[in-house]
């Protein structure tokens, strides 16, 4: 759970205080989101995300009622309380081993580390040095301090851990009146900050290195198994709000990356790396250089992969690389509704990506670069003010995932059918005893089986009735067929999941219990809600999925 420690000489966590930026530092991290589990040498790691905090729980100690009566939580010390918000967000690395047939973390493992917004890190890939990325601390370019709102994941065939970064635009300060560059507005960069990080660090001062945020907004490529590994930014995957890196091995050899920008209205990619894997050879570099490209899709079902390049798109490299939704505008690549996790069946050459919601889709409305927003029929997103989210699906042309051209359907339109007829009902596989919306974290078991996870309204009340708490669902891409697996507690999102080695042991994570103070989960009524992973085996022992 959130604030368990990871070593055994730092302060348990305490109910009352929250605890503080040092008891936080050596212990797991906040709002846990995308997660593996990985092997090497006999040792099992799990790697979390840490996606954000909760003002209301981490400062609970610090609430107080504002001029309309309404609880605010807010740090009050800017060398603790705000550090403690930071330490609170980036990545988990733990080493994890079963007792008594139970799974715990392995105290004082060597391999334990918390890599978070102050963990030095390196700009790689051809951003590394662009006047872009320069900074007063960083003059070359080249060096990051930190992760944070890390969502998705992906993992890489030769063992290092993708850890995404999402909505970091919300993490910087700038006073009344600073005018804010039409590039940051892009991205959704605004004066006011989420949890006050300028109190502590200048650099989110945008004032002071207005140059910051385009540090921020890619995938981090880390090595959980050597604690002396530097953390690599892949720039060459683009700079947005990424929900997770699903890697495919190509036949050829080279890696793909799919790659979804979760905003209501924007696009998505994916990456071919110019090198080719090896399962024998060094693979350190294969996301340091490649191609980047963003789909669009015709009515007739079917699509294709427009590559951002400087001759397409009229922006040098590197610009295309921080600025990468406005060089996919330049493409006219679709519009979606919110790009989340992808997910390619192991079994067969199909992926999938969870189009979460999209409440802002109708006639007239635009994304943040102004490229058209109205349902299209026919199109993978086919209503306007979407607030159920639909799962697609692609096929490669060729069976190979390297091909620019693929056929497209929707596996999944999520509809609530004891409400709506048509479109807001939902597809057919969607009915009564599976109710669910705004579909978010998915994955395939090594079987084929889609494990589809939700993030959306748990009200149980109007287009909502029926569905209650977020939940996981088991879909069969052969039948389409969807059946509940789980159900989340109150207030909660149910996001990351992984297998342990022997594929026994199910890992999910429960993000944000209580988070309209609502639920006390996992403990008992009136204690600190916290965030945790939760292990699912079978009554028999046998392997799940």
């Amino acid at each position: 759970m959130g604030g368990d420690l990871l070593f055994s000489d730092a302060p348990a966590f305490d109910p009352t205080t929250r605890g503080t930026a040092e008891s936080q530092g050596r212990a797991f991290g906040d709002n846990n989101d995308g997660m593996s589990v990985m092997t090497r040498d006999g040792r099992v790691v799990l790697v979390a995300n840490n996606e954000y905090i909760n003002p209301e729980h981490i400062w609970g100690n610090r609430g107080c009622a504002n001029a309309e009566g309404k609880m605010e939580y807010l740090p009050e010390t800017d060398d603790d309380d705000v550090v403690k918000g930071m330490m609170g967000h980036g990545v988990t690395v733990a080493e994890i081993a079963q007792v008594n047939g139970k799974w715990q973390v392995v105290k004082d493992s060597p391999l334990n580390r918390r890599i978070n917004p102050v963990t030095e890190m390196a700009i790689t890939g051809p951003v590394a040095g662009h006047a872009l990325v320069k900074t007063g601390a960083d003059a070359a370019g080249t060096t990051v301090l930190g992760t944070w709102n890390n969502c998705g994941n992906g993992q890489t065939p030769w063992g290092t851990y993708l850890t995404c970064e999402e909505n970091f635009n919300g993490y910087f300060y700038a006073p009344e009146g600073h005018a804010m560059p039409a590039e940051m507005k892009r991205y959704g960069v605004s004066i006011d900050s989420r949890y006050g990080w300028e109190r502590a660090d200048v650099r989110f001062d945008l004032t002071q290195e207005p140059n910051e945020p385009n540090r921020h907004g890619y995938v981090v490529e880390i090595d959980p198994f050597d604690p002396t590994a530097t953390p690599k930014k892949r720039t060459a995957l683009g700079r947005f709000k990424h929900e997770n890196a699903d890697v495919v091995v190509a036949p050829d050899g080279r890696i793909m990356v799919y790659l979804g920008d979760d905003e209501r209205g924007e696009f998505l990619y994916r990456f071919i790396s110019e090198g080719k894997y090896s399962a024998t050879g060094d693979n350190s570099d294969l996301l340091e250089n490649g191609t980047l490209y963003a789909a669009k899709f015709t009515a007739d079902l079917r699509g294709e992969w427009v590559a951002l390049t400087p001759q397409t798109t009229g922006m040098e490299m590197a610009e295309i690389l921080v600025h990468t939704r406005q060089a996919g505008s330049k493409l006219g690549a679709t519009t979606m509704d919110r790009p989340e996790w992808v997910a390619s069946n192991p079994r067969r050459v199909e992926s999938y990506v969870a189009l979460t919601n999209n409440s802002r889709r109708e006639p007239g409305k635009t994304n943040a670069g102004g490229d058209a927003m109205e349902a299209v029929e026919n199109s993978p997103n086919p209503r306007d003010k979407n607030v159920y989210g639909q799962i697609l699906r692609w096929t490669p042309d060729g069976a190979d995932h390297t091909s620019d051209t693929f056929g497209w359907d929707l596996f999944a339109l999520a509809g609530n059918p004891t409400v709506h007829d048509g479109l807001m009902g939902g597809s057919e596989n969607v009915n009564a005893g599976n109710l669910f919306n705004s579909p978010d974290g998915l994955g395939f078991s090594e079987n084929g089986l889609l494990f589809i996870q939700t993030d959306g309204n748990y009200s149980n009340e109007g287009d909502f009735a029926g569905m209650g708490n977020n939940q996981m669902l088991v879909g069969g891409p052969t039948t389409g067929e969807i059946r509940r697996f789980l159900v989340g507690p109150r207030e909660a999102e149910i996001t990351g999941h992984a297998w342990s080695p022997d594929r026994k042991t199910l890992f999910v994570g429960v993000q944000h219990p209580g988070e309209d103070m609502g639920s006390s989960w996992p403990g008992p009524a009136g204690s600190v809600p916290r965030s945790g992973i939760v292990a699912i085996t079978h009554d028999d022992g046998g392997m799940i999925g």
